[in-house]
């Protein structure tokens, strides 16, 4: 039976290529061979726990490249498999460990016959993603040999001129074929460098253009990799907001929110023209009627109850609803500005002298007081319910947007946020539009946030009937 530790981590094989692409690290036993496995903390970064076990277990620096998808008809036991390129030795293995050549390597060459099969698998599909002859793998930059070389080159060349260089101090903390983030630190500030593919390439020119349009929220870049969609920037000084609990520093971030979006009022069709999403009131307005169908259908395959679900009559209520809501807000004449469908504390770097706002793949150009509602959100999620400090956090950021929208617009804007930034999170993602293809738990959540809205809808209506009493 398995502990609790065990249950909490997943084991996975790496696969440890030299520099060349011919030989493979292994550990063995007499004439036959393993791959070295670590575990791994569940459901946290596998690029920087995998390459930090690695280190710790087998003394080998290593920098993540792809995990080969073996076929499960191969793969019996459901082993994780992940392709690593080697970079220096750093200590002493736990276990006697050779370097082998590819070219001596067969389905017998592995200790455990079922295993065995998936493993020469998972190093043969690896080299053929990794193949060091091809200057662009096909699968994306990162999954060829040498791009994390030629990336530390070109840092280096970057920073070069500013005086300061490269310690060798690395932190690679994601990793695919098309996806980057790695924490260089130098002899002056740690560097960030990342770099997206698809579904949030757009990401590239979002960041490029905020940074240049509102240098003290948004990392300034230092230089860019267009070929491979990555950017370069300075380390922001300061804390997550997620790691801090004093509500003087939530405060400050909220304020520093209002501060950006004010900012921002003149350069919507900019942010719109990066690809950001549109979240206008009209086209929200346009979202209501095909969500809702939608939501209908995934109403109808809830197999468990509870959770009760939403029949026809009450998604077409609430989606009538959500359009007087939007009417009211669009009546209130608060300007679209820039805002953020991923506005989190792990987002959000906080000092006393300055906010840093990073990760703008959600970015959109809509209500600002949807962003609002995310904070506040998260602050009660990290902070426990605390309505004095949820009150000073709305006080700061409304202390901003009073100088341009009169006070009571305000104060009826963030009424109606509530509703409308669940519905603006839950539509703007364009997830529920194929329903047939929603993964059981994406279902489960859409259905979850479409409640939500209903029993926002449903509260918004009590108060709105208090105050006519």
């Amino acid at each position: 039976m398995a502990t609790t530790k065990e249950n909490e981590c997943e084991t996975y094989r790496v696969i440890v290529l030299g520099q060349n692409g011919t030989e493979i690290l292994v550990a063995s036993n007499g004439d036959r061979f393993a791959l070295p496995s670590v575990n791994i903390p569940r459901g946290q970064r596998v690029a920087e726990n995998l390459t930090a076990a690695v280190k710790t277990d087998w003394g080998e620096e290593v920098v993540c490249l792809v995990e080969p998808d073996v076929s499960p008809s191969a793969n019996t036991t459901g082993t994780h498999y992940q392709a690593t390129e080697h970079c220096s030795a750093s200590g002493r293995p736990k276990v006697p460990t050779q370097w082998v050549p590819l070219s001596a390597l067969s389905h017998d060459s592995w200790i455990g016959a079922s295993d065995g099969a998936s493993d020469y698998l998972a190093i043969q599909q690896s080299i053929a993603e990794c193949s060091a002859e091809e200057k662009e793998s096909p699968s994306g930059p990162f999954a060829r040999l040498g791009w994390f070389k030629e990336l530390s080159e070109w840092v280096e060349a970057v920073i070069e001129p500013l005086g300061f260089h490269l310690n060798g101090n690395v932190r690679q903390l994601n990793a695919s074929s098309s996806f980057s983030l790695v924490r260089f630190e130098t002899d002056g500030p740690a560097l960030w460098f990342k770099a997206v593919g698809e579904p949030n390439q757009k990401e590239f020119l979002i960041t490029r253009t905020l940074a240049q349009l509102f240098p003290n929220c948004i990392p300034g870049v230092l230089a860019v990799r267009p070929d491979w969609n990555g950017w370069l920037t300075r380390e922001a000084a300061g804390k997550l907001l997620g790691e801090v609990r004093e509500d003087a520093l939530w405060q400050r971030a909220a304020a520093a929110l209002a501060e950006l979006q004010i900012d921002s009022i003149d350069h919507g069709a900019r942010i719109l023209g990066t690809g950001a999403r549109d979240l206008g009131a009209a086209e929200l307005s346009k979202l209501i009627q095909p969500f809702m169908k939608s939501m209908a259908q995934l109403m109808e395959r809830q197999t468990k109850v509870p959770p009760a679900t939403l029949d026809h009559d009450e998604l077409l209520l609430l989606g009538d609803r959500i359009q007087s809501a939007l009417d009211a807000l669009e009546a209130l004449g608060i300007p679209e500005t820039l805002g953020h469908l991923d506005f989190n504390p792990g987002n959000i770097i906080v000092s006393p002298s300055r906010c840093t706002f990073l990760d703008w793949a959600e970015a959109y150009v809509g209500n600002p007081f949807f962003s609002a509602q995310y904070l506040l959100e998260h602050l009660r999620r990290t902070n426990g319910t605390d309505s004095a400090a949820e009150t000073k956090l709305v006080e700061a950021y409304c202390a901003q947007w009073e100088h341009v929208v009169p006070p009571g617009a305000v104060a009826e804007g963030l009424a109606l946020a509530p509703l409308l930034a669940v519905f603006a999170y839950a539509a703007g993602s364009n997830a529920w539009e194929d329903t047939e293809r929603l993964q059981p738990a994406t279902a489960g959540y859409l259905r979850s946030l479409t409640r939500r809205m209903s029993r926002e809808a449903n509260e918004l209506e009590s108060r709105r009937s208090l105050c006519l009493q």
